[in-house]
C-alpha cells in the first residue's frame, strides 16, 4: 500500500498539467467521458480517488450528472490496470522490480530537475508494490499459514458470504486495488501446488471489492449538494447492477467460468486480474446505454431539498475533495480566485456608475457581492494552507505562494468598490454635484484603471512576463493622471467652479482609484514576486536577462573558439599537403 500510495503520488505531481487539461476537456459525449474517466483513473491510480474528484465537481456546480456517470464507468475501467500489473508478480519479476524500486530512490535522492525526481517516486513506487507482493506470497507458503488459510476458504465458500467478505475488506482498506493485490497473491499456488484461495472464490471477493469501493464516493457525498450525493448512488448502483448480474452467471456456470479464463492464461493471478477487466468492460458496455434513466432513477432516490438554491455565499470552484488530488485542486483554486477577481471588477462598475450618476440603485448588489467576496477570501486562504502541505511540483509550490497575497488584494479592491457606493450614496443625500469637467476627468482616469485590471488578470492568468514593463507604464500614467486630476480640482475650487463639500469627495475617489492601480501592479508582478513587489519583480527579470546574455556571449566565444580551431586544422591540412606535393 506505501508502494501503491508512492506511484499514485509521483504520477499525479508528473502528470499535473495533463490532469488538467483532460478535466477541461469533459463534453456530453459519454465515450468521451468514458475516457476521460479511465485515463484520470490511470494516472491517480485509484478509480476511488477519481470517483471523489468527479463528486467534487458536481457539487460545484461544473459537472452534469450525465458527465459525472460516463466518468465514473471510465474510472471503474481505469483501475483494473492496477490488477493486471500486480498479476504480472505471478511471472517471477519481483526481483526485477525489486531493482526497478531502487534506480527510482537514486533518482529520487541524487537528481535535482523536478521532473526526475516524480518520475523516479513512480517507479520506486512501482518497485516497492512488486517487493511487498513478494514478501506477502513468501508468508502464504509459509505451511501453517497455508494451511490455516486454506481451510478457512473451504469452510466460507458461500458466495454471498465471500462478496461480503470483498466488501467489508476494500471498505476498510479504502482502495479496491489494494485488495485486488491481496486476492491476486492468494490464488497463486502455495503449499502443495493449491492456492490459499480458490479460483471461483477468487472470483466472487473481487466482485465484493466493486461494491466495497462505493463506500469511500459514499462518505465523499456526505455534506455534499443533492447532484454530488446522486453521484455517489450512481456510482453504487452501477457496482451493483453489475456484481448481481455476474454472481448469477458465476455461481450457476462456476465450473465453466473457471475453464474459460484457464483457457485465456496458465497463470491463475492473470486470471483472477482477467476476470477485474472484463468485469468492468461488459459492465460498461452494458450500462452505456442506459445512463440517462440512470441519473433519472437516481434523482428519485435522492431528492431535490426544498426551498431552491441556496443563496447564501459559498465557494464556486474550490472543493476539500479535490485535494486528494493536489494538480487538480491547484487549478481549481486558480478559478475561484479569477472568479474573485471579476466579481470584485462587477462592483467596481457598479460602484463608479453610482458616483457618476448618483443612481445608487444597485447598493444592495454590491453590499451582497461584498459579503460573497470577503468569503471567497476567507475559504481561498484557509484552502492554501491546507494546500501548502500537500506534495506539489516547484512551479504549484511558487503559485500557491503568491495567492495568499492576491487575493489580498482583491478583496481591498472590492472594499474600495464598497466605500465608492458610500461616497454615491452621501453625495445624493448631500445634493453634491460634480461639474461636468471633474465627471469626464473621473472616467477618464477610471477606464485606465479598468484597462490596468484587464491587463493585471491577462498578465496572472497567463504568466505573461513579457507584458510586466509595458503594465509599469500603464501604473505610472495612472499616478500622474491622479495627480493632475487633483491639481486641476484645486483650481477649480480656487475659481469657484466646484464646492468643498465636492472637493471632498473628489480627492477620496482619485486617490482611490489610485490604490486600485498600486493592487492591480501587486497582482500582475505576483507571477514574479510572491509578495507582488514590483522592484523584486524587475529585479528578476533583469537577472534572467543578463543570465541569458552571458549564455548568448558564452555560445557564441564557443562558436568562434570552434571556428578558430577548425581553421587551425585546415591549415595544418594544408601545410602537411603541400609537404605531400613537394
Amino acid at each position: 500500500m506505501i508502494g501503491m500510495r508512492m506511484l499514485s503520488d509521483g504520477l499525479e505531481r508528473s502528470a499535473g498539467k495533463g490532469m488538467r487539461k483532460l478535466f477541461g476537456k469533459i463534453s456530453n459525449n459519454r465515450f468521451a467521458g468514458i475516457g476521460v474517466g479511465a485515463v484520470a483513473t490511470v494516472l491517480v491510480n485509484s478509480s476511488a480517488a477519481t470517483t471523489v474528484m468527479v463528486i467534487g465537481f458536481v457539487n460545484a456546480g461544473l459537472m452534469t450528472l450525465f458527465q459525472a456517470t460516463s466518468i465514473i464507468m471510465g474510472a471503474n475501467i481505469g483501475t483494473t490496470l492496477t490488477g493486471v500489473i500486480i498479476a504480472l508478480s505471478g511471472f517471477n519479476v519481483s526481483s526485477y522490480f525489486a531493482i526497478l524500486a531502487f534506480i527510482g530512490v537514486i533518482m529520487m535522492m541524487f537528481f535535482k530537475n523536478d521532473t526526475v525526481k516524480k518520475i523516479g517516486s513512480a517507479i520506486a513506487g512501482l518497485g516497492l508494490m512488486f517487493v511487498g507482493l513478494s514478501l506477502m506470497s513468501g508468508a502464504f507458503k509459509t505451511p501453517a499459514i497455508a494451511d490455516a488459510m486454506q481451510g478457512l476458504f473451504r469452510v466460507i465458500d458461500f458466495p454471498l458470504l465471500l462478496i461480503l467478505i470483498g466488501m467489508v475488506c476494500t471498505a476498510l482498506f479504502q482502495s479496491s486495488a489494494a485488495m485486488t493485490a491481496l486476492v491476486v497473491t492468494m490464488a497463486a499456488p502455495a503449499t502443495g501446488g493449491l492456492p490459499i484461495i480458490p479460483m471461483d472464490s477468487a472470483l466472487f471477493v473481487i466482485l465484493g471489492t466493486n461494491i466495497g469501493t462505493c463506500v469511500t464516493a459514499m462518505i465523499a457525498s456526505i455534506g455534499a449538494s443533492t447532484n454530488a450525493k446522486r453521484t455517489a448512488v450512481i456510482h453504487l448502483l452501477f457496482n451493483l447492477i453489475g456484481t448481481v448480474l455476474f454472481t448469477v452467471i458465476i455461481w450457476v456456470f462456476k465450473d465453466d467460468v473457471v475453464w474459460l479464463f484457464g483457457k485465456m492464461s496458465s497463470n491463475a493471478q492473470m486470471q483472477v486480474a482477467l476476470f477485474h477487466v472484463l468485469f468492468n468492460v461488459l459492465t460498461t458496455l452494458l450500462l452505456v446505454p442506459f445512463i440517462k434513466p440512470l441519473t433519472k432513477f437516481a434523482s428519485v432516490v435522492v431528492r431535490e431539498k426544498r426551498g431552491g438554491k441556496d443563496e447564501a455565499p459559498h465557494m464556486y470552484y474550490i472543493d476539500d475533495r479535490f485535494l486528494q488530488t493536489p494538480p487538480i485542486a491547484v487549478a481549481q483554486v486558480r478559478r475561484e480566485v479569477d472568479n474573485m477577481a471579476e466579481m470584485a471588477k462587477t462592483n467596481l462598475k457598479r460602484a463608479m456608475i453610482a458616483v457618476l450618476t448618483k443612481d445608487t440603485s444597485e447598493g444592495e448588489a454590491v453590499e451582497r457581492d461584498e459579503q460573497r467576496i470577503n468569503f471567497i477570501n476567507k475559504g481561498v486562504t484557509k484552502y492554501l494552507i491546507k494546500l501548502s502541505s500537500l506534495s506539489l511540483n516547484r512551479a504549484d509550490e511558487k503559485f500557491i505562494g503568491s495567492l495568499h497575497h492576491v487575493v489580498g488584494d482583491i478583496e481591498r479592491i472590492a472594499d474600495h468598490a464598497e466605500n465608492f457606493m458610500e461616497e454615491a450614496r452621501a453625495m445624493a443625500e448631500g445634493e453634491c454635484v460634480f461639474t461636468q469637467e471633474a465627471i469626464d476627468e473621473l472616467e477618464d482616469m477610471y477606464d485606465k484603471v479598468m484597462g490596468m485590471f484587464d491587463e493585471a488578470m491577462y498578465i496572472f492568468q497567463n504568466n505573461a512576463v513579457d507584458r510586466l514593463n509595458a503594465f509599469s507604464a500603464l501604473e505610472e500614467e495612472v499616478d500622474i493622471t491622479c495627480r493632475l486630476l487633483d491639481n486641476n480640482h484645486i483650481k477649480r475650487l480656487n475659481e469657484g467652479g466646484c464646492s468643498v463639500e465636492s472637493g471632498t469627495h473628489f480627492y477620496s475617489i482619485t486617490s482611490a482609484l489610485e490604490r486600485i492601480g498600486d493592487h492591480l501592479t501587486n497582482i500582475a508582478f505576483s507571477i514574479k514576486s510572491p509578495s507582488g513587489s514590483q522592484r523584486e519583480a524587475m529585479e528578476k527579470i533583469a537577472d534572467e536577462q543578463k543570465r541569458r546574455s552571458h549564455e548568448r556571449k558564452a555560445g557564441g566565444n564557443s562558436i568562434l573558439a570552434k571556428a578558430k580551431v577548425s581553421d587551425d586544422a585546415a591549415a595544418v591540412d594544408t601545410t602537411e599537403d603541400k609537404g605531400e606535393r613537394q
